[in-house]
């Protein structure tokens, strides 16, 4: 096992590769993520934004590669071992992923009860807690998900992700089907959060917007493999073609051609 230092990065995914059928997803993917750093990753649909998400969280395995968080390899893990590094993530999902049988204060709480079997009525003071971080009243907390706006959901679905107060968080397209001034107290939310607790973020989106207000390091991902990263502020004059082209939204250049060839 690595020993764990002060420069090890949180995360660190090394040459992962992921096939479905005759379909190469990830080709090699490298990528670091500092202590409490927030790092985004670009890319069109079908990239392998998603894919490498789920590979480190473990949901999906991936055919070879390495992922280490705090050093030590995670792919392959145990039931348990897995459940241990999954109790120190949030996760904000695409769609909230809500569910419609619990309340809000219920959603919020899921985490807290069902990996460390918070008693209720602890939990209860929890979830008021973090609903209260992300500006939802308490007067909330006992609706049906479905009584909420689209952008309220998404309020509950970060509130869930910080309640058991983790060490990493993951976003995934977190301002996706939000008006924009939704998707921008929703960006402030996460800066907020994330500062708060000292965590380290990983985001995936194609929102160029949101990228470039929640990010310290931004990768885009095409074809499989990391082909730019860099400081978030440095992106405009990176002169990579492909990373240009996706965020100016250009309909001419590498990318399009790409398209026409397949």
């Amino acid at each position: 096992m690595m020993a764990q230092t002060q420069d090890t990065p949180k995360i660190a995914v090394s040459g992962l590769h992921k096939r479905f059928g005759g379909n190469q997803v990830l080709a090699g993917i490298d990528l670091e993520i500092g202590r409490g750093k927030s790092v985004v990753i670009i890319g069109g649909s079908g990239s392998g934004k998603s894919v490498t998400l789920k590979c480190i969280l473990g949901l999906i395995k991936p055919d070879s590669g390495s992922i280490r968080i705090d050093g030590r390899e995670s792919t392959g893990l145990s039931g348990t071992e897995r459940e241990q590094v999954l109790a120190r993530v949030g996760m904000l999902f695409q769609a909230a992923a809500l569910f419609d049988s619990m309340s809000v204060w219920e959603n919020v709480a899921f985490g807290l009860m069902q990996r460390q079997r918070m008693p209720a009525e602890l939990a209860r003071e929890k979830a008021l807690a973090a609903m209260a971080k992300v500006g939802l009243e308490a007067g909330l907390a006992d609706l049906n998900p479905a009584e909420l706006s689209g952008g309220m959901q998404k309020r509950v679905g970060l509130a869930r992700a910080i309640a058991p107060e983790p060490e990493i968080l993951f976003f995934d397209e977190p301002t996706t089907g939000l008006d924009p001034i939704m998707s921008g107290i929703i960006n402030e939310l996460i800066i907020e959060r994330v500062r708060e607790l000292g965590a380290t973020a990983l985001t995936i989106t194609h929102d160029m917007k949101s990228a470039r207000r929640i990010a310290d390091t931004i990768a885009m991902i095409y074809q499989g493999r990391i082909i730019w990263c860099g400081p978030a502020d440095s992106i405009d004059e990176c002169g990579e073609p492909h990373v240009e082209q996706f965020i100016r939204a250009k309909s001419e250049g590498p990318i399009a051609l790409d398209v026409l060839r397949a």
